[in-house]
Parts: C-alpha cells; structure tokens; sequence
C-alpha cells in the first residue's frame, strides 16, 4: 500500500477558527489524541506568537509521544533582519521541537503589496531561515503561501520560491491554496508541475474550504504525487475552515488504498472527531461524512428495510470502519421492520408481528403527534420500549420541585431550584443555585441523587436546544426541549415536550439521567 504522512494542524489553524481558545491542557489532550490516531506531524502552535504558546511548549518537552513528531510553527525572517538575530527565529528553536514549519509567500503580489519588499528579498528570507535552522539540525516543513494564486499569477516566481527552498535543504515543500479558491483541476496540474521539477523532495499540500472543495482538493493533489496532507479535525479553521482530515484520511486509505494512519487506528476516528469537538467547546457536526451522527443514519422505510437486508445498498462503506455506527432513525413515517432492530436491541425475542411491536408503534406515532421528534433523541426512545416491554424500574420518583428566579443576578447566579425525591424507601430534598433555571434545577437533582448513584457524577450537558412548536400560540405554545450528553464514552440525546419550558426540560433531564444509569446496570 502507498504510504502518505498526515500533518495535523488542529492546534494551529484550528485555534484561528471564530469561537476556539484552546487552554493549554486543552492542546495537551488533543496531542495524546493524535498521537494515539496514528498522524505523523503534529503543528502545535506558534511560540513567538503569544505567552500561552510558549507555555506550551514548555510542558509538552515532558511528553512521550508514541508516533508523532510536534512542529513548532512560524514565518521566515524579517524583511532587512539578519536570521540569526530575528526574535520569531529565535522563539521557534526556543520551542525545542525536532520539527519546524516556516511559511514564506510565493505570491509576488503578496510579495510587493503585502511585505513591502523585493522579490529577491523574499527569496534570500526563504533560504536564509531555512538554511539556519537546518544548520541547527531540524527537520524543516516550507509552506509556501499562496501558492497555488502565486503560481497562476507568475509561475516563474512561484517556482523560484520553492527552488530556494529546496536548495536551502528544506526536508518537505508544502503547496498552500491559502484563499481556498482553486479548483481541483488546477490542484491537480500544478501539483503535478511541482512534483516533476522537485521530485526528490517530498511535495505536501494544505487547502482551505472557501469553495467546498478543500477535501477535494487535497486528495487531487496527492494523486498527482503529493505525499504529505496537511489539515484538520473536522476541518476547523479559519474562515470556512481547513482541509477536514476525517474525510480525507478515510477517502484515501478506503477507496484509493493509500495509507494515512496504522490501519487498525481507523476505527478511532470518529472517537477522535467527537472528542476534539467536546475539547474545543464546539457542536459536532452530525452532518459531516464518515464521522458525523447523520453519516450512516436512514430514516426512509424504503431505505431502512433495504439495508436491513444488505447494508452496501445505501452505505458506501461499513459504519465501524471508521469507529461509526448505523441508524435507524425513529420517526412516524417508520414502519414496523425499521423499528425491529431497535426493539430487537432491548429485547432479542421481539418479533415483526408481535403485538410488542405494534404497541410501540403505535405509541410513537401518538408522541410525535404530541410534538416528540425521536429521530433527534433516540435514547429517549430505548426507554419507551423498556416501558412498554417491561423492563424499565423507575430509579427515583419525582415529588415535588420549586423553581424560583431572581433578578437582579447575584455572582452570576439567577435561579434557585428545590426538589423533592424518592429512591426507594429514602426521601431525600436538596436545593441548588444556578445560572438559569434549567441550569439550577439540573444542580439539584444531581444533588439528590449523586448519594445513591455516583455514577451521575460522569454526565456532562454538552448542549441544550429549544425549539417552539407552534408559533401562532406565542408564549403558550408547546415547546421541545433536546438535550445532548455525555460521560466521554457514549454520547446520547434526550427529549421533553410541554407547554411549560421547565417542564420539558426537566423531562429531557430525567430521561439524560436514566438512560446513564441503564447503561450503568448493563455495565
């Protein structure tokens, strides 16, 4: 099998993207995260950029990393600045990795108008800086900047750039489409020019997503003959982010049977995509390939019974390849058949026709009616079928629970929330503050309940969504409450409809706590 590295710049690039500040133990958890996936580089910031970075790089020398090697991330030197005396060359060999990514431009325009400079300056910062610190004894990745806009513009000077690059010694020329707007035709020609003229130097590409087609692009390129991919997880990054590895590690080590990452850590990849989403703060994307929830999610009954039947005739490939898994989604529109496998999870002895099945269908088409959207909340499903099929026990009854907001707030917090339980022949009542009612009622039964199940302790609300049902009733309408969880070994989704927003939060927060505990007991 053809080999390829993989450069993961989710700690750089992905920082720059709207909404991500990653803390330092943030980028430490990511690193063990990468590593154990089997990437090859990892960037991992810019330590001449800001305080927190060269912090960084002070506590990752600590780190034993089984595969990857970290790279320190900078420009080359200043306009008219010797190399040896330019403070971000300096902060680059401070960061003490083996590894160092310098971008210089090979745009003349960006050249002129942007660096103010010669273009013969330009090419003596490239080679001076690259040359330095290869005299240093690093292994040196050259991105070249605006490469692809460069090369379009000028290809004389685009070339020459990478000509100095290579004669300096740089170990990796790396083609930046750094606006995102190339096509992969372009990708493909150009890359392909490069590779013929520099052949004995490895000929990586890194894309940007402004048109859609980073992913794409990326893989064009590495059939032309690049061997190094640089790009993210999840494709975070600025703007409309970077080329998204998760789509690209899979397309070339599945369809093209290029090798991206040790072969049997594919199956960690969703776990990967999920896990860097939770540390940046971010909503998965569901939506995405390969990784996403909806990926390998059917909801036809058309759809669902053929892949029932043979999962290649709707799937383009095995779910778990990639750690993923296959949906069945529960809805009104589903027939008996498409609820079979769900029903046959809980309890193996269901049949089609059993009046088991139909009693559930019949149910969940009078809860969707009521406004219940079980495609969106599964979990809460699996506990309707454990009540109709009797094997569901209540871990705790509801009493009673007061819920009272303040204004002003007082250090943030607005709501207080009493509550009244019963576990068993216990009673137990507590109370919390908390920012929001939904936020103090959660706090309270967690408080009451975390005596008898420590397990609860575990479940983080990773997100909350309201969503009214009918807006010609204005503030009396019925409203759905979804919420998302997670221990950091399975997410899940739960749902609560009422015409009292509290009330259906507190549905979706029972049904979120129950659900852990029958995992817990299956445990």
């Amino acid at each position: 099998m053809k080999k390829i590295a993989i450069y993961d710049s989710t700690l750089r690039d992905g920082a720059q993207a709207q909404g991500i500040s990653y803390s330092v133990d943030d980028k430490i958890r990511i690193i063990e995260r990468l590593d154990a996936l089997g990437v090859d580089h990892i960037e991992a910031g810019n330590p001449g950029s800001n305080p927190k970075d060269l912090e960084f790089f002070t506590r990752v020398r600590e780190m034993k990393l089984s595969h990857a090697r970290l790279i320190a991330f900078g420009a080359t030197r200043k306009v008219g600045v010797a190399v040896e005396t330019d403070g971000n060359v300096r902060s680059l060999l401070a960061a003490g990795t083996d590894a160092i990514a310098i971008f210089g431009k090979s745009w003349d325009y960006q050249v002129t108008q942007i660096l103010r400079t010669e273009l013969d300056e330009n090419l003596r910062m490239i080679g001076d800086t690259i040359r330095y610190l290869k005299q240093q004894g690093k292994e040196v990745v050259y991105d070249a900047e605006h490469f692809f806009d460069g090369y379009k513009a000028n290809p004389d000077y685009a070339l020459a750039t990478l000509a100095e690059a290579a004669d300096a010694g740089a170990d990796c020329l790396c083609l930046c489409d750094t606006n995102g707007g190339t096509f992969p035709n372009d990708i493909f020609d150009i890359t392909q020019k490069a590779v013929a003229q520099f052949g004995k130097t490895t000929i990586g590409i890194h894309c940007h997503n402004d048109c859609e087609m980073a992913v794409a692009n990326s893989v064009m390129a590495v059939q032309a003959g690049a061997t190094q991919v640089q790009g993210t997880i999840n494709g975070i990054g600025e703007r409309c982010g970077n080329a998204n590895l998760c789509s690209i590690i899979p397309n070339l080590q599945l369809k093209l049977g290029i090798e991206c990452i040790p072969p049997q850590n594919l199956a960690d990849l969703t776990n990967v995509a999920r896990a860097v989403s939770d540390i940046a703060n971010m909503p998965h994307n569901e939506k995405a390939a390969y990784v996403g929830g909806d990926a390998f999610a059917h909801k036809g009954g058309m759809h669902i019974d053929a892949v029932v039947k043979q999962p290649a005739s709707y799937e383009h490939i095995d779910p778990e390849a990639v750690g993923n898994s296959r949906r069945m989604l529960m809805s009104e529109v589903a027939g008996r058949s498409t609820l079979l496998a769900r029903i046959k999870a809980v309890d193996p002895s269901i049949g089609k026709d059993s009046p088991e099945t139909k009693k559930i269908v019949d149910r969940l088409k009078q809860l969707e009616h009521e406004g219940y959207q079980f495609e969106a909340a599964e979990s809460s499903f699996e506990l309707v079928v454990r009540k109709i099929l009797g094997k569901y026990r209540p871990f705790f009854e509801l009493i009673e629970f007061k819920v009272m907001v303040n204004e002003p707030a007082v250090n943030g917090m607005n709501s207080s929330a009493m509550i009244k339980i019963r576990v068993g022949d216990e009673v137990e009542i507590t109370a919390a503050e908390g920012d929001g009612p939904v936020n103090a009622l959660d706090k309270a039964v967690r408080k009451a309940l975390e005596r008898f199940y420590p397990a609860i302790a575990e479940i983080r609300l990773t997100d909350y969504k309201v969503r009214v049902l009918d807006s010609k009733q204005a503030s009396a309408a019925k409203v759905r409450v979804l919420i998302e969880s997670t221990d950091h070994r399975e997410h899940w989704t739960t749902i609560g409809v009422s015409t009292d927003v509290i009330d259906a939060s507190w549905h979706a927060l029972v049904d979120s706590i129950e659900y852990k505990l029958v995992r817990e007991q299956e445990r």
